[in-house]
């Protein structure tokens, strides 16, 4: 078995990094078409975790031989077993999630990771990450910029940079305490949830733009086509408090992206649905109040910037 070791850091100002320690946990269900990718890209970082655990979330397709031979390799890769479970969800995902943070809990270690089985990146990504956490204590939550078919997924002119994708998610070990982990949300947006209620406790969050990973598969298609991806997008807008006259102009925006037009209209589609049918918010009414405060306030600053004023 090879057991942790950590190179020599890329450059003085990421040296750092070498006196934060980070544990990794990887909820996989299905995930045999992309997880070796994963694994390769951390078994050549600069810096290691103390320990990754992947929980396999009851997979069928190959997935548990791929992550067992690896396990078998390197003593810092934890591979945790769960039942099969008939029905694909986010709430599942926090389970098998919790499976994980179970194995690390007790560790000693400062940041904590929540990786997904589809990405990968270059060998001093989280070095990186692990720098700008040591430069800033109060930041909380941190990941880079993810790129789908072959460029970055969003504008940060538009999408708010503080935000922090949940396919990489890193966070500092007494904000992730702090927030009692993730909220088992079975429609969606549980990472979106962890972020802005970091950002509601007063820590810094933020996607640096100056590192990118991969993102392998399109996002939102795990369980649905692209189309119903967007619909379902907007119905997670509505019941995680997304302030309406913020959904028209993200509507209109989403327009001149794929699909043209179609895109757009359901993402409105999605959030009038969920209002009309009163769908159930399941966070906290302060957190949907500090998200339309948090978005009113970004689109005042895109109309001043905007307009040149």
């Amino acid at each position: 078995m090879k057991s942790v070791t950590k190179r020599s850091p890329s450059d003085k100002g990421e040296a750092k990094s070498r006196n934060l320690t980070y544990v990794l946990i990887t909820p996989a269900r299905n995930e045999a078409a992309f997880i070796e990718q994963t694994i390769k890209s951390m078994i050549v970082q600069t810096v290691l975790p103390i320990k990754w655990v992947i929980v396999s979330d009851g997979s069928t397709d190959g997935t548990n031989d791929i992550v067992k031979r690896y396990a078998n390799e390197y003593s810092w890769i934890e591979f945790v077993l769960l039942p099969e479970r008939a029905e694909r969800h986010f709430a599942g995902k926090v389970e098998a999630f919790n499976a994980g943070y179970a194995r690390v809990k007790d560790l000693r270690y400062d940041i904590i990771g929540n990786i997904d089985a589809d990405i990968s990146f270059g060998p001093n990504h989280f070095e990186f990450l692990l720098s700008k956490f040591a430069e800033n204590p109060l930041l909380g939550v941190a990941g880079t910029a993810f790129i789908e078919d072959s460029s970055v997924a969003y504008n940060y002119e538009f999408t708010n940079i503080e935000h922090v994708s949940g396919q990489c998610q890193l966070f500092r070990r007494g904000c992730f305490e702090e927030l009692g982990g993730y909220i088992p949300i079975k429609g969606g947006g549980i990472d979106w949830t962890a972020v802005t209620t970091a950002r509601m406790k007063g820590w810094h969050t933020r996607t640096f733009t100056e590192k990118t990973f991969f993102h392998h598969r399109k996002m939102g298609t795990g369980a649905s086509t692209l189309l119903g991806s967007r619909f379902k997008f907007g119905k997670q807008d509505y019941y995680l408090g997304g302030h309406p006259l913020w959904e028209v102009f993200r509507c209109l925006y989403q327009m001149k992206n794929k699909p043209l037009i179609l895109g757009g209209l359901l993402l409105f589609c999605g959030y009038i649905w969920a209002f009309l049918s009163g769908v159930e918010r399941p966070i906290p009414r302060k957190l949907v109040e500090f998200r339309k405060k948090e978005q009113m306030r970004r689109l005042k600053d895109i109309f001043r910037n905007t307009l040149g004023i």
